[in-house]
């Protein structure tokens, strides 16, 4: 096996349909910044790729509601989002559009390889039509109660609630989401479809070789893939999309799962081309043995990137399949799925307009559904930011620096420091900066914050214990050596809350380092702690004095906030 030396990250294309929520972020966008970010702390090349996914059923749908164009729809979404995740600190080296130019001329050259191998071809098919307004109705243009768990809202292309890719001839009940007739009948036509029955072999010779994936996800694909593959229709009767390249497929385009995920692809090449280091988006990167190529997406798109892309990939042979799919159960809301229809969701503009970055972060880590769902409530988001973040973190760092900055303001020397880097303390403290990577390494991002927040107990404990508002009266050489190693403990902090909490990081170095940023936490990621502090001078000074770093949460605005979602809940129950 080849050793990994580069990583490539994509982050599941947002839809430019509507608001991101809170689901979208902790399941998918910012796990996928906390490894983008530990990896270029462990000094690793990384590239983080996304943009929109900008065709399909739903955005003509809505384009066709909002009675505007569907390009300036799409456009719209487009800007929303990347001014959103500006606002999270969520960060891409590209987000590029699937509606452009470069990325249609990609998707082109995907399907005339596949159509030339025999691995897409023309099918009659049977498909569901209204006979009220005469449209043709793939996808979610219909809707109907699920054939496999009942659910009463499954669409034509995939259910909801248990993740079934339906077949929409099956679904009971169908209504037809232009008009709401329920006159519906099955009518002839023709479609072309992804043969993935050709690739099966070929498919589960590399799919087994994915078991340590989570067990989550390869149970799935395994269910789902070991006696058969399922052909695919790959194109629709639409009138936005990209065109079939065929001259018999007049009025045909091609749908939006085929095109979508070529988007990581497609925005790669532009970001090299953006770049002009004279990289190749394919030779460098996609086709590169050593390269990490990781897929970050939620359980609703595993079908799509564990089985269609990877045989997509195989068939046409332009880039390798990934290596990795740390793909995320859902997150709720008190308990019940996030909808934008039914106004049950927490605007997340809103909320991080009034509460910050770093609360929302953290709060939002601390709910990343890696093994099962999780759930945002108001009342779980103040108690751990009141009861962790501030009163761990928060509280040790104004206490320690405020007293040294008080009573040291000339610094300490270096001698203090180098007696804490033979103590049991540091050798902990190195341990735990290494098993913070080893997990990150692993994708275990909710295990690795958690390990943090330990290593800030640890810090209170150790500041606290020693009492040095005590020893300064009594000793103050034990004095000066508490400080020393609440300054270590408070630098190796600032660090490993890099990846997590970038802003709340910045602030913490800055009284220390208010240059060169990156590269000091750069080194002490990478266990050079004890040289850096060194490096500050024979006395070791603070730069600037502590100010509060962690405001505590509004009970009063908490509980506004949760009477408003029991009243909605009430209304929509």
């Amino acid at each position: 096996m080849t050793a990994k030396n580069k990583y490539l990250v994509t982050s599941a294309l947002p839809y430019a349909n509507g608001p991101i929520h809170f689901g979208h972020i902790a399941g998918v966008y910012l796990p996928a910044d906390i490894y983008t970010r530990h990896r270029r702390l462990r000094g690793q090349e990384v590239i983080h790729v996304c943009g929109s996914d900008e065709h399909g059923v739903a955005i003509m749908m809505n384009a066709q509601k909002a009675k505007i164009g569907y390009q300036d729809y799409v456009n719209k979404w487009h800007s929303e989002h990347k001014n959103l995740f500006q606002k999270y600190n969520i960060t891409f080296d590209v987000f590029g559009q699937t509606s452009a130019d470069y990325h249609r001329e990609e998707t082109l050259k995907w399907f005339d390889v596949l159509y030339k191998k025999g691995l897409i071809e023309k099918r009659d098919e049977r498909q569901l039509q209204c006979q009220d307004c005469h449209n043709y109705l793939p996808d979610r243009f219909v809707e109907g109660t699920c054939y496999v768990c009942g659910h009463t809202e499954a669409r034509g292309d995939e259910c909801p609630n248990c993740g079934t890719w339906i077949d929409p001839l099956k679904l009971i009940n169908p209504v037809c989401q232009f008009c709401k007739s329920k006159n519906i009948e099955t009518k002839n036509t023709f479609q072309y479809h992804l043969l993935l029955t050709k690739m099966h072999k070929e498919f589960r010779q590399w799919f087994e070789t994915k078991q340590d994936w989570r067990k989550t996800v390869y149970s799935f694909v395994d269910s789902l893939s070991k006696s058969e593959l399922v052909d695919r229709a790959i194109t629709r009767d639409l009138d936005w999309g990209i065109d079939v390249p065929l001259a018999e497929a007049k009025g045909k385009k091609l749908y939006v799962w085929f095109d979508a995920p070529i988007g990581y692809v497609s925005n790669t090449k532009k970001l090299m081309q953006e770049r002009g280091r004279g990289e190749d988006y394919l030779k460098d990167w996609w086709n590169n043995p050593a390269v990490e190529i990781s897929h970050f997406i939620g359980k609703d798109n595993i079908i799509f990137h564990a089985i269609i892309f990877p045989v997509m990939s195989m068939g046409a042979g332009f880039i390798r399949t990934p290596d990795k799919l740390p793909a995320n159960q859902y997150v709720n809301l008190e308990g019940k799925q996030f909808s934008k229809s039914k106004g049950w969701y927490v605007d997340a503009d809103e909320a991080i307009t009034d509460f910050g970055e770093d609360a929302m972060r953290y709060y939002l880590i601390s709910l990343i559904p890696e093994s099962s769902d999780s759930s945002f409530t108001w009342s779980g988001f103040e108690a751990k930011i009141n009861g962790e973040l501030a009163n761990n973190i928060g509280n040790f760092v104004n206490r320690s620096m405020k007293f040294y900055f008080k009573n040291f303001a000339e610094g300490i020397h270096q001698e203090v420091f180098n007696k804490f880097f033979a103590s049991a303390e540091f050798k902990k403290l190195q341990t735990d900066i290494e098993e913070v990577k080893t997990l990150l390494d692993d994708f275990q991002i909710k295990r690795a914050m958690e390990k943090v927040m330990f290593v800030g107990m640890d810090a209170n404990t150790f500041f606290s214990d020693r009492a040095p508002w005590k020893q300064i009266k009594e000793d103050v050489k034990e004095c000066e050596y508490t400080l020393a190693g609440s300054l270590v403990y408070a630098v190796a902090l600032s660090t490993l809350f890099a990846p997590f909490l970038p802003k709340l990081s910045s602030e913490i170095l800055s009284y220390f380092y208010q240059e060169n940023q990156t590269e000091i936490l750069r080194k002490v990621y990478n266990n050079n702690i004890s040289q850096v502090i060194l490096a500050m001078g024979e006395r070791i000074q603070l730069k600037t004095e502590p100010q509060g770093l962690v405001p505590k949460i509004d009970a009063e605005k908490i509980k506004a906030l949760q009477e408003k979602l029991t009243k909605l809940s009430a209304t929509i129950a």
